[in-house]
């Protein structure tokens, strides 16, 4: 008994200490570049003199202002489109018997195991030589749904799994239309998954530098712009915007974290 306690707490201790540097290694980067943020001195930032110059540089900058907006309406964009055809999806999976259920779903989680690079290439490709569209934020966000749409049909997928369809067949005995009986009866119980796939749609299309760089044109993200801004080496101004992404996709999730834990939205997540 004594043994088996002993080796017990080793084991805790040991998870313990895996989890400590797990996190260490994955975050230890993301803290380091907001302590270069604020620091004087970009090249070696110790011992630490503290200067908000690159946040100044940054949200002077016209550049980064444009490419700002830029990500802003790409990631809006992109939430949309993918937001919608995953919840259309989703439906027509679980809610109506087909024998191309498996095809449509292979087909709508495919840009899952596709690389963005290859994604942002077939997709310039396709809308200047088949549909006419040379790089502009339409192609752009044609092409970023494309690859956020797997990840939110996964998301509303893992809500409808759980939704009671017979609310809907109720509702339609007496007298509902299918479109009234979406708005008033499956979306008011499936809205949180919705929600989250807006989010990561939005996150998704927001950060993505790949599918942008191959299908924006001339025209710039944050991404792009902190990515052609490197070959000048480290400019003040590149972790000061990491700092403010990185914080910004913070709160996002903080923002979850709170509604999930003060039970405004489950996204999924059943407590037991």
């Amino acid at each position: 008994m004594i043994s088996y306690k002993a080796g017990d707490r080793f084991g805790t201790a040991l998870s313990g200490v895996l989890m400590v540097s797990l996190y260490i290694f994955l975050y230890t980067p993301i803290v380091y570049i907001a302590f270069v943020s604020i620091s004087a001195n970009k090249a070696w930032p110790f011992p630490p003199k503290f200067s908000l110059e690159g946040f100044r540089l940054l949200l002077s900058g016209r550049a980064y202002q444009e490419a700002l907006w830029n990500s802003i309406v790409i990631g809006l964009g992109t939430a949309a489109i993918a937001t919608v055809l995953a919840t259309l999806g989703a439906i027509a999976v679980l809610k109506y018997n087909s024998r191309w259920r498996f095809m449509i779903v292979i087909l709508l989680i495919c840009p899952l195991f596709t690389a963005e690079l290859l994604v942002g290439i077939s997709s310039l490709v396709f809308n200047r030589q088949i549909l006419g569209l040379s790089g502009n934020t339409i192609s752009a966000i044609l092409a970023n749904a494309v690859h956020a749409l797997a990840f939110a049909f996964l998301i509303v997928l893992a809500q409808l799994l759980r939704y009671n369809w017979r609310l809907d067949d109720a509702a339609m005995v007496f007298g509902a239309r299918p479109l009234r009986c979406f708005w008033e009866i499956t979306l008011p119980n499936v809205w949180p998954a919705v929600l989250g796939a807006f989010i990561i749609s939005f996150i998704m299309g927001f950060n993505n530098l790949e599918i942008s760089f191959y299908n924006l044109g001339a025209s710039q993200t944050i991404s792009t712009a902190a990515w052609g801004s490197l070959r000048h080496g480290m400019r003040p101004e590149l972790p000061a915007l990491a700092t403010l992404v990185n914080i910004v996709v913070l709160a996002v999730f903080v923002v979850i974290f709170l509604l999930m834990r003060y039970r405004i939205a489950s996204f999924g997540h059943r407590e037991e």
